[in-house]
């Protein structure tokens, strides 16, 4: 049914739109003027008078400025730092202790109109699922898809430079650069692997060994003998070679002989393996056309006396037909033997196979080339290679065999090309749209199964998600839940421990820790390696159980072998396989945060350090790092008369006595001497230097604790901790730092996670069916 519109119609309808876009707009500019009054009229001035002579033009403490900020700000837009400048105002930790204070009213004005601003953000009216940089492959990344790519278990990222860091990860596109020298290095290592990966050229078979003629052992050497590569014979006699068989079998035996003809008959050789294996040759040829003459015969396995008999000598010069007269004689150049002629090949290497299944027909290898780079590429690209690309392809390996290269050496050189190539390297996500005017897109289905995988593996798509990709199905809601659960049970997950969690609680870097060995003699290499495996045990634990995220602080369990047990003073553990092992109500363990890899990294070399375990804590844990300290701070002193002194609390106490210290310190210190009973290798210990610790402590909000398992309980019953952890994943699985419009889908994973018990998985699933993990700004939107 068609309606028919008059034209006052129409008008009336234009000018209701213009009526309503005016309005829109006016509304955007009063919302906009709204802010930049309260910003400039209000918290302007309190700025100025409180906060700008530390956080100003001459003096950015913490790194923070806020006299360049301009009148328009958008407070909700920069999330974290309003947020602690609300927190620090509402624990009376700012201003400053020794400097001029609000009052208490204009204090709490300011806190409010803060709270309102960040209240602003509209999860409806803004929906900015981000724009991640074109991501290289990091070198954990490059490895393993290696791996399974070409089948070849080793490292070449070995020698790749190390990968840039940002927002605690190193797989982040905007610090993923790529250095000439790094080029070079993939060059190198694309040349390497394919080298071991596939052939240069396939052996042949049947396999075959030539004998040279003049190497067999003559009879009588005045009649037969040696003549340069060729083995005389001038009268009859024999030439013998004693030859090893290896298996039992038909053979082929091939001669290249030929005669100096003379008289009415062909020289003729015999060729004898046995008493009653011999065969005569009729040798036809002329020393200017040599020719192979074959024979075949079975062998048994063992010894096999070879001999090579001349049998009709002829030497007339006196014949009244003067063709009939001369002087014959047999020249052998070499003898080859080949087989067993009907025995099997042996089977290709795998990584060979897996590539270049079989050989190819003679002047079909262009064709065969084509068939196998096809779903080479595709898993190469982790996208079906275009019909150009396999154009390109088979061009390198039609020149390299016009170069005489071998068919495999030829497809060496292409497969080469592949992983050199931008699209192996990088993770693309440029794929053209229909929709240019949209300013964001989803992932195609490739893109999105690639996302997947590196995000769960590092590593490449494997077949099922290509297929479903292939098939438009990946991005069905209940399909990709299920390929979160098979994946996370897939042992290429335990990247996701290596990669995410190692980086996330930094045990990754417990090989970088060297604690003093006068003062820690049992710190050994076997000691360390048991600490990150405990970690890594612990970490896979509650992903493939799929327990709850809260475990990560406190468990009834952990992973211990003989060394650790004993170096926790925990008994009935024996032997180096790790074991899963209870721990009752009582135990001191139970958690990342009383694991000894957590508590050596959070420790200095000769002591343990609160700071650093309070910080590490406010940082990994928390998700409220502290500000860097002021570049005049100087060091605790670490004499041996300052440590009789007092213990390291009493110490540390007198060192943050200083008010441009004491505002962080307050918060990391307390955290950090909750955990004093655990000397700087996780061993626990009730005396410090001979003074007894004191673990109690009060939090910021004045929560009082009395040592580690009192705070660990306490942080439990709070939500900062798993709002932390979703942000650190987040941030892992996208490649990117979080901005302030994620908060919506940061919070929208809470509410999933905390929906399903906090469980591990329902973490992993949430992200995975997030917006910004399927979707993405276009090109050229940078809002």
């Amino acid at each position: 049914m068609f309606i028919k519109h008059s034209k006052a119609t129409v008008k009336s309808a234009t000018v209701i739109l213009l009526v309503a876009i005016l309005m829109i707009i006016g509304f955007c500019e009063q919302s906009v003027e709204a802010n930049a009054t309260v910003f400039q009229q209000d918290i302007t001035p309190f700025l100025k008078q409180y906060c700008y002579n530390c956080h100003g033009v001459e003096k950015q403490k913490a790194d923070v400025n806020f006299q360049t900020l301009s009148p328009n700000t958008e407070i909700y837009k920069d999330r974290d730092l309003w947020e602690l400048v609300r927190d620090l105002l509402l624990e009376d930790e700012m201003p400053p202790s020794k400097s001029d204070q609000p009052s208490a009213e204009d204090r709490q004005r300011i806190i409010e109109l803060i709270g309102q601003e960040l209240d602003q953000f509209d999860c409806d009216a803004i929906s900015n699922p981000g724009r991640v940089t074109i991501r290289r492959l990091n070198r954990a990344e490059y490895d393993n898809t290696i791996r399974d790519l070409m089948g070849v278990d080793f490292h070449p990222s070995d020698d790749f430079p190390l990968d840039e860091v940002g927002y605690g990860f190193d797989n982040i596109g905007d610090v993923l650069s790529l250095s000439p020298i790094l080029m070079e290095k993939y060059l190198n290592a694309a040349e390497s692997v394919v080298t071991n990966a596939l052939l240069a050229e396939l052996p042949a078979w049947p396999p075959s060994h030539q004998h040279q003629a003049e190497k067999f052992t003559a009879d009588q050497s005045d009649i037969v003998r040696a003549e340069g590569s060729v083995m005389g014979f001038y009268r009859e006699g024999n030439a013998l070679k004693k030859l090893q068989i290896e298996q039992a079998g038909e053979y082929k035996i091939s001669v290249r002989a030929y005669g100096q003809q003379a008289g009415p008959d062909h020289a003729k050789l015999q060729l004898a393996l046995r008493d009653d294996d011999k065969h005569v040759i009729d040798v036809d040829a002329f020393a200017d056309q040599p020719k192979v003459y074959a024979i075949q015969t079975t062998l048994s396995k063992g010894t096999v006396n070879l001999k090579l008999s001349y049998l009709n000598n002829y030497n007339v010069q006196d014949h009244p037909i003067a063709e009939l007269n001369g002087d014959r004689n047999l020249f052998v150049d070499y003898v080859e033997i080949k087989g067993p002629i009907n025995s099997q090949p042996p089977s290709l290497p795998k990584t060979h196979a897996r590539i270049i299944p079989a050989q190819p027909e003679p002047g079909e290898e262009l064709a065969y080339a084509r068939e196998i780079l096809s779903p080479f590429v595709k898993r190469a690209y982790r996208r079906p290679a275009t019909e150009d690309e396999l154009d390109r392809l088979t061009g390198l390996v039609e020149y390299a065999m016009t170069q005489k290269a071998t068919f495999e050496k030829s497809m060496q050189v292409a497969i080469q090309a592949v992983l050199t190539s931008p699209h192996f390297l990088f993770r693309w996500e440029l794929a053209p749209t229909d929709k240019q005017g949209d300013e964001t897109r989803a992932l195609n289905d490739f893109e999105l199964a690639s996302r997947l995988s590196y995000f769960l593996w590092s590593s490449m798509p494997d077949d099922e998600l290509l297929n479903l990709a292939e098939a438009g199905l990946l991005r069905d809601d209940d399909v990709l839940t299920y390929q979160v659960e098979r994946m996370l049970q897939d042992p290429k997950s335990d990247a996701l421990v290596t990669n995410f969690a190692g980086q996330w609680l930094q045990f990754r870097s417990l090989d970088t820790v060297t604690p003093d060995p006068a003062k820690y003699p049992s710190f050994t290499p076997a000691l360390r390696d048991a600490m990150l495996k405990e970690s890594e045990l612990f970490f896979t634990e509650i992903m493939r159980s799929n327990r709850e995220l809260t475990d990560f602080l406190d468990a009834d369990f952990t992973y211990l072998n003989e060394t650790l047990a004993n170096h926790y003073g925990i008994e009935g553990v024996h032997g180096d396989t790790f074991q899963r092992v209870s721990l009752d109500a009582s135990s001191r363990r139970g958690g990342v945060l009383t694991q000894g890899s957590i508590l050596t990294l959070t420790s200095n070399p000769t002591r343990t350090s609160p700071v650093l375990r309070g910080k590490w804590i406010l940082e990994q844990i928390l998700g409220t790092p502290p500000p860097p300290p002021p570049p005049d701070v100087p060091m605790l002193e670490e004499t041996q008369e300052a440590a009789l002194s007092g213990s390291l609390r009493e110490r540390l106490e007198q060192h943050r006595s200083k008010p441009d210290c004491a505002t962080c310190h307050e918060k990391m210190d307390p955290i950090g001497f909750a955990f004093e009973n655990f000397n700087a290798i996780g061993q626990w210990r009730d005396l410090d230097a001979g003074f007894p610790i004191d673990p109690a402590g009060k939090l910021p909000d004045g929560t009082e604790f009395e040592g580690a398992s009192d705070l660990i309980a306490e942080l439990k019953t709070r939500d900062t901790f798993v709002h932390s952890v979703i942000e650190k994943m987040l941030t892992f699985a996208l490649g990117r730092g979080l901005e302030y419009y994620d908060q919506c889908t940061t919070e929208s994973i809470f509410e999933e996670v905390t929906d399903n018990h906090l469980k591990f998985q329902a973490l992993v699933k949430a992200v995975v069916l997030s917006n910004p993990f399927q979707l993405r700004n276009q090109e050229g939107n940078e809002s």
